[in-house]
C-alpha cells in the first residue's frame, strides 16, 4: 500500500462564500485511501467550520493580514513537507507564487475566484501575477477565466485547467423540501427573481430600467440581496414610480423565491461563474441572463434552462421578458440540464483527478 497523498488546501477563513464552500467540499470528499487533506486557516472562523469532517486537520496559523501570513504559511509547508499544496483564494495565491521554487518536492495548485484583470486593480498584486507560471496548475473557473489568465497575464495554456464550479442538489433540495410560496408572491400576476449583491457589479440599475417599460403589465419584480448600492437602487425605484418591485433584502431562504418564480434573470455586468444561475435551474426555475463575461454561456442551454439577451437594450429586454412569461418549461428538463453538467459528483471526481495527475 503507498502512503496517503498530504494536500494542505490554504484559505484565509470559512466563512461562507464561493471559494470557502468549494475547498470544505473537495476536503470532505476525496477519498480518504488515497487522500490526508488539512486545511490552513488565517484565522480559525467561519460558519463552514462546522460542516468540515473531524478528520479534518486544521492549522489554524491565526493572523489577520495576509501579507503577514507568509511566514507562518512558508513555515508550515517546510515543516509539514505535504505532497500537495493548494491555495483557493487570489490574494493568497499572488503572494505564494514568488517561493514554490523553495519547495522543490511540493507541487502546487491555485484556484482563481474572478476575472483578474477585471477585479484586481492593485499594483503590487498584479506583479506577483509575473510569477504565476511557477504553478504546476492553475484552476480556473470558467472558459473567460481561462481567456483572462492567458491573454492579460502571459500564463501558458498548459498550466490552466478549467473546472467549473459545482451545486449541491442534495443541500438544494433539502431547502425545497420546507419551501412555501412567498407571500408577496400575487396570485394573476407573474413573480419574476432576481439575486445577488446591491452593487454595480450585479447591474440592478438596468434591471430597474427595463422594469419602467413593464408597469402596465401583471409583473413583479422581486430583488433578493443587500449592498452599499441600496439607497441609490431604492431611490430610482421610487423615481421611476416602479410599483411592481420589491427589495427583499438578504433572505435566509432565497430557494423558496426560486422554487415558485415565473422567471429568474441575472443582470449582472461581469462573473466568476455565477453559482446563483446553477441555483435557479437547480430549483427548475427558467433564466434570462444579460450577456456578460464570466461563465454565462457555459451554464445558459438555450431554450432548454434558459436565454441570453442584452440588457444594455432595455426596451428588447423587457420584451423578452413578456416573452418569456407567456411560455411553460418543464423543470425537471431544467434540472437535468443542471445536473448532468455541475452535479457535485461530477466536478468532485475533475478535482480528485487533477490532485491524482499532477503527482505522476
Amino acid at each position: 500500500m503507498n502512503k496517503k497523498i498530504s494536500v494542505i488546501f490554504i484559505l484565509p477563513d470559512l466563512e461562507t462564500g464561493g471559494a470557502e464552500r468549494i475547498v470544505t467540499t473537495i476536503a470532505n470528499h476525496l477519498s480518504r485511501d488515497r487522500f490526508e487533506p488539512k486545511i490552513l486557516l488565517l484565522r480559525k472562523k467561519g460558519g463552514y467550520l462546522s460542516f468540515l469532517k473531524k478528520d479534518v486537520e486544521i492549522i489554524d496559523i491565526d493572523t489577520e493580514r495576509i501579507r503577514h501570513s507568509l511566514k507562518p504559511i512558508l513555515k508550515e509547508i517546510y515543516r509539514r513537507k505535504p505532497d500537495i499544496v493548494f491555495s483557493g483564494y487570489g490574494e493568497v495565491n499572488a503572494y505564494l507564487s514568488l517561493f514554490i521554487k523553495l519547495f522543490p518536492k511540493t507541487k502546487f495548485i491555485a484556484r482563481e475566484t474572478n476575472v483578474v484583470s477585471q477585479h484586481v486593480t492593485r499594483k503590487e498584486i498584479k506583479f506577483f501575477y509575473h510569477f504565476y507560471n511557477n504553478y504546476q496548475q492553475i484552476i480556473a473557473q470558467s472558459d473567460d477565466m481561462q481567456a483572462d489568465l492567458i491573454n492579460s497575464f502571459g500564463i501558458k495554456s498548459n498550466k490552466i485547467i478549467k473546472i467549473n464550479n459545482p451545486v449541491d442538489f442534495d443541500f438544494v433540495e433539502a431547502k425545497l423540501q420546507f419551501s412555501h410560496k412567498p407571500e408577496s408572491f400575487k396570485l394573476n400576476y407573474k413573480n419574476v427573481v432576481a439575486i445577488g449583491n446591491l452593487s454595480a457589479r450585479k447591474g440592478f440599475d438596468n434591471l430597474l430600467k427595463v422594469f419602467s417599460r413593464l408597469k402596465n403589465e401583471k409583473i413583479i419584480l422581486h430583488i433578493l440581496g443587500d449592498g452599499k448600492d441600496r439607497e441609490i437602487l431604492h431611490q430610482m425605484k421610487e423615481f421611476l414610480g416602479l410599483k411592481n418591485v420589491i427589495f427583499h433584502g438578504r433572505q435566509e431562504n432565497p430557494y423558496q423565491f426560486l422554487k415558485f418564480a415565473d422567471l429568474f434573470i441575472l443582470s449582472s455586468r461581469y462573473e466568476g461563474f455565477p453559482n446563483v444561475l446553477l441555483e435557479a435551474g437547480a430549483c427548475g426555475t427558467y433564466s434570462l441572463a444579460n450577456n456578460c463575461p464570466g461563465g454565462i454561456n457555459e451554464i445558459i442551454q438555450h431554450n432548454t434552462n434558459g436565454e441570453i439577451s442584452d440588457i444594455e437594450n432595455h426596451e428588447d429586454f423587457s420584451r423578452k421578458i413578456i416573452t418569456l412569461l407567456h411560455r411553460d418549461y418543464n423543470s425537471d428538463s431544467i434540472k437535468n440540464s443542471i445536473r448532468s453538467r455541475f452535479s457535485k459528483e461530477i466536478i468532485l471526481d475533475k478535482y480528485e483527478k487533477l490532485l491524482f495527475d499532477i503527482l505522476k
